[in-house]
């Protein structure tokens, strides 16, 4: 379940990027945070990411994280 929810998150965090053309180094620029770090995010199976590194991604890309339980 932690892979399919990272992949979904990494493959929107990408798609955004792409659609607003920001390089890798540019968001993690933004981000204040590595190239490495940045790759780690967008790595669908590396599933061990922040809650912060998520939130930051996502404000720099103008939207929301919303995590919820069900």
């Amino acid at each position: 379940t932690a892979t399919a929810v990272k992949r979904v998150l990494a493959w929107q965090i990408a798609e955004r990027m792409k659609q607003e053309h920001i390089t890798k180094a540019e968001m993690a620029r933004r981000m204040r945070t590595s190239r490495s770090q940045l790759d780690r995010l967008l790595d669908p199976d590396k599933t061990t990411v922040q809650l912060n590194t998520l939130l930051e991604a996502a404000k720099v890309l103008g939207r929301q994280l919303r995590v919820e339980l069900r």
